[in-house]
């Protein structure tokens, strides 16, 4: 895969060769851009905004990325393409080559959610064989991508000017950031922000029925990618309010989220738990103005009259 014409297949053994080598195969693969008209951002000169939807590779190893990759399909306006990634791969990948197909399809962004964390190592090659301009590598368990090797992840793109986000968990996702609580990152690539357009953390309309107080639908204007905002939104359908927010946790949990149930080391609690507290709170948004405020009133420090 290493043939050109004007390089000759190198022997690589250090790492910041192989990089350095990939930033100037990128650069000279890499599509020209122009401010696109419609939507006045730099886009790939492909005709996206021509006709042409999105291109998305998904890389996936098992079940938990090919829920998301089945939802996709289902409710996202892309082209999408998989590749199915190794199952296992060894501590050091001395030759990345020796792990990637002969050819993958050309894309704009690359999705990973593999869940063997040597697929990240492999990141660089596929964006330079798909002349992708921006990858999404999610952190639903950090077995499957530490926080250290998605931080070298995101240089190594940084090199070759390709744009990478990592939010842990997924669902937090936006438009403009990703990740939870103190942790939240800002970003700004249109590619990425075309994506968190559909799905990332969950956005809902809710409609009430002032009378009895009762969900009669709820509209979902940014899915889990996984599909658990869907699923959560047909559960409450009819439900009261007052109990839609520990409902909502709930089916979120019982859906299965599939996010690591271990401590996560930052936030010094589960992903599935932070998870759940980012599905609550779209919850919340979308049902503030029915909420009740409740108040607590100690006895003989508050006034009741």
């Amino acid at each position: 895969m290493w043939d050109t014409p004007h390089v000759s297949r190198p022997e690589i053994r250090f790492k910041r060769h192989r990089l350095l080598l990939l930033a100037v195969l990128y650069a000279a693969a890499k599509p020209a851009q122009r401010e696109c008209v419609k939507c006045h951002e730099y886009c790939v000169i492909m005709g996206r905004h021509g006709g042409l939807p999105m291109r998305v590779l998904v890389l996936v190893t098992g079940e938990y990325g090919w829920r998301h990759v089945h939802n996709m399909r289902k409710h996202a306006p892309w082209q999408i393409e998989t590749w199915e990634t190794p199952k296992v791969l060894p501590p050091v990948l001395d030759y990345p080559e020796d792990y990637l197909p002969e050819h993958l399809p050309t894309a704009d962004l690359i999705l990973s959610l593999a869940e063997v964390k040597g697929v990240a190592e492999l990141i660089p090659d596929i964006v330079r064989m798909t002349s992708a301009q921006a990858v999404i590598a999610p952190i639903d368990n950090v077995a499957w991508l530490p926080v250290g090797l998605a931080r070298q992840l995101i240089e190594w793109l940084a090199r070759v000017h390709v744009a990478c986000v990592t939010p842990k968990p997924f669902c937090s996702l936006t438009e403009t950031h990703y990740n939870a609580l103190r942790f939240k990152t800002a970003y700004d690539h249109p590619l990425i922000r075309e994506f968190a357009q559909h799905f990332g953390q969950p956005a809902f309309h809710a409609t009430v029925n002032e009378a009895t107080q009762t969900i009669e639908a709820i509209q979902v204007t940014r899915d889990a990618c996984c599909g658990c905002a869907r699923h959560v939104a047909e559960k409450l359908t009819g439900s009261a309010v007052e109990n839609a927010l520990e409902a909502g946790g709930l089916h979120h949990h019982h859906y299965p989220c599939q996010a690591s149930m271990g401590i996560d080391p930052q936030y010094h609690d589960t992903l599935m738990h932070i998870s759940g507290n980012i599905m609550k709170d779209a919850l919340k948004d979308a049902l503030e103005p029915h909420l009740q405020r409740r108040y607590i009133r100690p006895p003989g420090h508050v006034d009741d009259r």
